[in-house]
């Protein structure tokens, strides 16, 4: 049986578009919780389904422990 879910969205979702999103949380550049017109004003109109339905109504915090955690694991990948 396929997985699904949040955590199947953003493995979707490419590593650049994390990194960007993880550093516009850190700037405090995107507004959060997240929501659609923030992810298109920073480029990421075609993952903002994948994110959001991932991360719809997390703080700052969460956003940031999520993305950190995500990228963390794809880079101890061989």
């Amino acid at each position: 049986m396929p997985r699904s879910g949040p955590d199947l969205a953003l493995r979707q979702v490419p590593t650049d578009a994390l990194k960007t999103l993880l550093r516009h949380v850190h700037h405090g550049t995107i507004e959060l919780p997240l929501a659609p017109v923030p992810l298109v004003a920073i480029g990421l109109q075609d993952q903002v389904e994948r994110l959001l339905g991932a991360m719809r109504g997390l703080e700052s915090a969460a956003v940031r422990a999520v993305l950190v955690a995500v990228l963390a694991e794809r880079l101890e990948a061989p």
